[in-house]
C-alpha cells in the first residue's frame, strides 16, 4: 500500500493485486528445483503476474480503514472471549462434571452459576448445604428471577451428589484457574462493549439501510460495511459471495455428483463472520428468513444447523448487496406483496 502511493512511482500508475499465499505456494510448485530465499519467491510472485488471470484491482479506499480497523478487532475480541469460555467449560467439568451434563441452569456463564462456582470450594459443599439456604441463595443471585427455584435447587443438589470427586490437592488450583478464567472473560467483555461503542461512533460517517433490516445491529451492519467497501467494486452478488468466501465446489465425475459440497472459505474471514452471525439474527426477526433457515435445516442430511446458516447467509448477501447499491429501506416481504 505504502509502496503505491510513493511519489516516484506516480508517473507509472501502479496497480494493486492482493494474492492469497496459497495461490503463490501452489504456483510455485509448478517450478520443481526452486530454492527457498527472499529472491526466488519475489520472482515467483512477478511471475505470477505476468502469467495473467488476474484477480480484482484492489484500490484501498482510506475512509473505511478507522471502521475497518475497530470491526476487526471486535472478531479478534469475540474469537480470544470463545476460546477463554471454552477453557473455563474445560476446567469445570474436572470440578463439577455433572452441572452442563444435567443442564441445571440455562446459561453456564449467567450470575447465579457463576456465584455457585467461585462461593463453593466443592460440589460437596452444595449438595450438604440445606435446601431452604440455597433456594435463598440462588434467588438473591439470580434476581427472583427463577419461576420454580425449589426445583432449580433440587435438581443442583442431586447434580452436586452425582459429581466426581477430584483427588489429591486438584480441587484447590482448579478453582483458582476458574476465578481467573470468569475475570478474564468479563474484562474481554467489558472491552467488547467499549468497542462496540466506537464502532457505532464511527459506523454514523456512513449513509446506509442495512440496520432497517430486523435483526441487523450496528456492530453486523459495520462489519459488513468495512469489508466491502465501495459496492460497485462487484458486478453483482455472486461476485460479493465469492469474495465473502460463501461459495461451494462441485464435485463431480462420470455420472458421479456429491451431495455433501463443502465450502470454500477462500473469502475474507472476518466478512464471512459478520454475514453469518448477522443471518443467525435476523433469521430469529424476519419470518422470510426463519422459515428459508427452516427449510434447509430439514433438507440437510448432515451439519443441519450450519448448513442451513451458511445457505441462510448466502441468501443475505443478496438483500445486502441490493441495499448497497439501492440505498432504500428494507422491506418485508408482506410489503413487497402488497400485503402490508
Amino acid at each position: 500500500m505504502g509502496l503505491a502511493s510513493d511519489h516516484r512511482l506516480a508517473p507509472y500508475e501502479p496497480q494493486i493485486y492482493t494474492f492469497n499465499p496459497k495461490v503463490i505456494a501452489n504456483f510455485k510448485k509448478a517450478y520443481v528445483d526452486l530454492p527457498k530465499d527472499d529472491w526466488t519467491d519475489a520472482w515467483v510472485i512477478a511471475d505470477r503476474l505476468r502469467f495473467g488471470r488476474l484477480p480484482e484491482n484492489s484500490q484501498v479506499d482510506f475512509r473505511y480503514l478507522p471502521l475497518q480497523r475497530l470491526t476487526r478487532f471486535r472478531y479478534h475480541l469475540t474469537q480470544s472471549i470463545t476460546r477463554e469460555k471454552n477453557y473455563f467449560l474445560a476446567n469445570l467439568f474436572l470440578k463439577f462434571n455433572t452441572l452442563s451434563q444435567d443442564e441445571v441452569f440455562s446459561n453456564l456463564f449467567g450470575a447465579t452459576s457463576i456465584a455457585l462456582l467461585t462461593d463453593f470450594f466443592s460440589p460437596e459443599e452444595i449438595a450438604a448445604r440445606p435446601l431452604e439456604d440455597l433456594i435463598d441463595f440462588v434467588m438473591e443471585k439470580g434476581k427472583k428471577h427463577f419461576t420454580n427455584p425449589k426445583a432449580t435447587v433440587q435438581a443442583l443438589k442431586d447434580a452436586a451428589r452425582k459429581a466426581h470427586r477430584l483427588r489429591g490437592g486438584l480441587l484447590e488450583p482448579v478453582n483458582l484457574i476458574l476465578a481467573t478464567s470468569i475475570e478474564t472473560i468479563r474484562c474481554l467483555e467489558k472491552q467488547a462493549s467499549i468497542i462496540d461503542k466506537a464502532i457505532v461512533k464511527e459506523l454514523s460517517h456512513f449513509r446506509h439501510t442495512l440496520d432497517s433490516v430486523p435483526g441487523f445491529g450496528p456492530v453486523f451492519c459495520a462489519g459488513i460495511i468495512a469489508e466491502i467497501g465501495d459496492i460497485r467494486r462487484f458486478p453483482n452478488d455472486s461476485a460479493l459471495a465469492k469474495y465473502v468466501g460463501l461459495t461451494w465446489r462441485t464435485h463431480q465425475s462420470g455420472e458421479f455428483t456429491a451431495d455433501d459440497t463443502p465450502l470454500t472459505k477462500t473469502g475474507n474471514v472476518y466478512l464471512r463472520y459478520y454475514f453469518v452471525q448477522a443471518a443467525n439474527s435476523v433469521r430469529r426477526f424476519e419470518p422470510e428468513y426463519q422459515q428459508f433457515y427452516a427449510r434447509k435445516y430439514r433438507e440437510s442430511t448432515t451439519h443441519h444447523h450450519r448448513r442451513a446458516l451458511v445457505l441462510t447467509a448466502r441468501k443475505l448477501v443478496r438483500l445486502v448487496d441490493a441495499l448497497l447499491r439501492s440505498n432504500q429501506l428494507y422491506k418485508s416481504q408482506g410489503q413487497r406483496s402488497g400485503i402490508a
